[in-house]
C-alpha cells in the first residue's frame, strides 16, 4: 500500500495539501478492520468523506452495494476517477459539509481532522446505522469522555445526547503518510433509538459549557448574553438561579438528561424560548 502511494504521487506529481488535511492511511491492517467493524454488505450504501487515494474506497467497494465518496480536492478526484474502475462507487466532488449528502446507512472515512466537529454534529442530525471514523486521538478522547471526566465537554454531552461512542483502537502517527503530529483513534459511533435520544437547546450547553468547572447557576449568570436574552429576562434569569436544577453542580459533571431538566426548567419559567 505504501508503495502504491508513492506510485501514485510520482505519477502525478502530487504533493499531501496540509490546508486539507491530507494525512493518508497507509496501513492496510487497519483500513480493513475498520471495515469489519462496520460489518459492511451488498445492501448497505456507505458515505465516505475524504477518500483521498482510494484505499479505504477500495476496500469499501467490495463489501458494499454502493459507496459514495465525497472529496473536496479536485485532484484526487481527478486521480480516482482515473486510476479505478469501480463499478458501485461515485466519486462526489465538493466539501463535506457543504454538499448535499445522498443518501446512506453507514459510515466509513479517514477524516479530515479540521472537519471532525461540524462533521460530526452533521452526521448525528441525519439517521445512519452505524459511524466508523478516524479522528486525532484527543478529539475521540473528548467525545467519550464520561460526565466529571478532565476530557467531558460540550463535545461529550451533545454527542453522548444522541448516540453511543466508543474507542475501538488508537492508531500510531507512523500509520499515515505524511506523518502528522498526533496520534489518531477510530471511533465507533451508533445512534441511540429515538427513545433514548435527548434532543438539547444547543445556545444553552453553549451557555454552560463557557464555563465548563464552574457551578451551573454561576455559569449561566455570566453567559446570559449566549442565550439571546433581554435585560428582563437577565433580571429574571438571576432570581431563578438559586432554584434552578442542579444549580450546584459544576457543569462538567452534568448528564445530557440534567441539561434538559435545566432546559425545561426555564423554558417553564419563560427565560429560554421554546422552539
Amino acid at each position: 500500500m505504501k508503495e502504491r502511494l508513492f506510485y501514485l504521487l510520482s505519477k502525478y506529481g502530487l504533493r499531501p495539501n496540509e490546508d486539507l488535511g491530507q494525512n493518508f492511511l497507509i496501513v492496510e491492517d487497519v483500513i480493513e478492520r475498520s471495515v469489519e467493524r462496520a460489518a459492511i454488505g451488498e445492501r448497505d450504501t456507505v458515505l465516505e468523506v475524504g477518500p483521498g487515494l482510494g484505499f479505504l474506497t477500495e476496500k469499501l467497494a467490495e463489501k458494499a452495494g454502493k459507496v459514495y465518496a465525497i472529496e473536496r480536492d479536485a485532484r484526487l478526484v481527478e486521480i480516482l476517477r482515473k486510476e479505478y474502475d469501480w463499478k458501485n462507487v461515485e466519486v462526489i466532488k465538493g466539501d463535506a459539509l457543504k454538499v448535499e449528502w445522498p443518501p446512506f446507512n453507514k459510515v466509513v472515512s479517514n477524516l479530515p481532522y479540521q472537519i471532525s466537529s461540524p462533521f460530526t454534529f452533521r452526521l448525528l442530525r441525519h439517521e445512519f446505522e452505524v459511524a466508523v471514523l478516524m479522528y486525532q486521538l484527543e478529539f475521540a478522547l473528548r467525545m467519550v469522555a464520561k460526565p466529571g471526566d478532565k476530557n467531558y465537554s460540550r463535545l461529550s454531552l451533545m454527542v453522548q445526547a444522541l448516540a453511543e461512542a466508543e474507542i475501538a483502537e488508537r492508531v500510531g502517527r507512523g500509520a499515515f503518510y505524511p506523518r502528522p503530529k498526533v496520534d489518531s483513534a477510530v471511533v465507533v459511533i451508533r445512534p441511540k433509538p429515538p427513545s433514548e435520544r435527548v434532543e438539547l437547546d444547543e445556545n444553552l450547553v453553549k451557555a454552560l459549557f463557557q464555563h465548563r468547572r464552574k457551578v451551573v447557576a454561576k455559569a449561566l449568570r455570566e453567559s446570559i448574553h449566549m442565550l439571546g436574552l433581554t435585560k428582563g429576562d437577565a433580571k429574571e434569569l438571576k432570581a431563578t438561579l438559586r432554584t434552578i436544577p442542579h444549580a450546584e453542580k459544576r457543569v462538567f459533571q452534568l448528564t445530557p438528561e440534567n441539561v434538559k431538566e435545566i432546559e425545561e426548567y426555564l423554558k417553564a419559567e419563560g427565560i429560554l424560548r421554546r422552539r
